[in-house]
């Protein structure tokens, strides 16, 4: 495992009642109400949760990858993240797909710069062979 050398943020939350539950940030600027997926009502789940982080974390990582060939990523990259909560007998487990758009790029080097970003992104490392992951370039 890597030791980290420096903490560059720490998120911190206080969240209660679980998937019935809620969410608030320490600087109050996330304030969410949390419902089991599917459910009626108001709110999200921790699973869109994840994906909306990750999805925001690898726009990152791939403007790092671009920034590494000496090229501008486009406007209009966006990334489609899917994180499923499946089962297998009776254990609950995660796994994912991010969809990355990259428009003006051709296939070889959209799919180059997804990779490089895959194997930046903290959230892709934190995953890495603990869930399925799928990477598609659309």
């Amino acid at each position: 495992m890597t030791k980290i050398e420096k903490v560059l943020y720490t998120g911190k939350t206080h969240t209660t009642g679980g998937r019935d539950g809620a969410a608030r940030s320490d600087d109050g600027r996330l304030d969410i109400l949390l419902t089991p997926p599917g459910a009626a009502g108001h709110g999200t789940n921790p699973e869109q949760l994840f994906a909306a982080g990750w999805s925001a974390c690898f726009i990152g990582a791939l403007g790092k990858a671009a920034q590494a060939r000496k090229i501008a990523l486009p406007a209009g990259v966006a990334v489609d993240a899917e994180v499923d909560l499946s089962m297998a007998g009776d254990q609950y487990f995660l796994q994912a797909r991010l969809n990355v758009n990259l428009p003006g790029f051709d296939r070889a080097t959209a799919q180059a710069l997804a990779e490089d970003a895959h194997q930046r992104c903290p959230y892709s490392k934190a995953t890495r062979g603990n869930i399925d992951v799928v990477i598609n370039v659309v």
